[in-house]
């Protein structure tokens, strides 16, 4: 893909997560919201006792933040932490002792985030604006990655492996839930970035 392609495709998809965050009522090319997470494993107790804000425009794919395994004391990275669902579980799981790193290329939903976070009143969350190409943080600086389906809306799947591996510790876990496609669809390939969520 043409380096102009890829820069059209992303501002498709940052346009698009944007109008999820701004006004998650509202009809989206994927599921988006609190019912959507609960369809994928986040129970109802866990999602009450954190602010709506953050489940209100959740689009993951998985319940990562669940199934991760993270201990007391850990430092996680949440990349692509939209509204901030799995940033809140991770804080929660990892203790005051621990910290949680949320990063997003999406002012909106990082803006969603932020106000998550102040309302769980979290002091073990921090939030960064970045793409997932050059993560923002140092080489070896966490334990544990949580990755909630980003992959298949960025071409550049081998610079974000790159950045995982360079910013996870050794011995750290990289826990990445993403959309994928047991045999081929029965309609043509979509062939432009127009059609990217169909």
């Amino acid at each position: 893909m043409s380096t102009d392609k890829m820069l059209n495709l992303r501002e498709k998809v940052r346009e698009v997560y944007s109008a999820a965050a701004e006004s998650p009522e509202d009809k989206h090319p994927f599921p988006v919201g609190r019912k959507f997470a609960e369809s994928l494993g986040y129970s109802a107790e866990w999602l009450d006792g954190l602010p709506s804000i953050a489940s209100e425009a959740f689009a993951g794919v998985s319940n990562v933040s669940i199934f991760a395994e993270l201990q007391k004391g850990a430092a996680v990275l949440d990349l692509g932490c939209g509204a901030g669902l799995d940033s809140l579980i991770a804080a929660r799981r990892v203790g005051k002792g621990g910290q949680v790193i949320g990063v997003d290329f999406g002012e909106s939903m990082l803006e969603r985030a932020f106000q998550a976070a102040r309302g769980e009143g979290s002091a073990n969350i921090h939030f960064a604006l970045a793409g997932a190409e050059k993560i923002p943080l140092r080489t070896s600086s966490v334990d544990v990655a949580m990755v909630n389906g980003i992959f298949n809306l960025n071409p550049e799947r081998a610079s974000i492996f790159n950045e995982l591996s360079r910013v996870v510790r050794k011995g750290g876990a990289a826990y990445i839930a993403e959309l994928i496609l047991k045999k081929r669809p029965w309609f043509p390939a979509k062939q432009s970035e127009d059609n990217w969520f169909a």
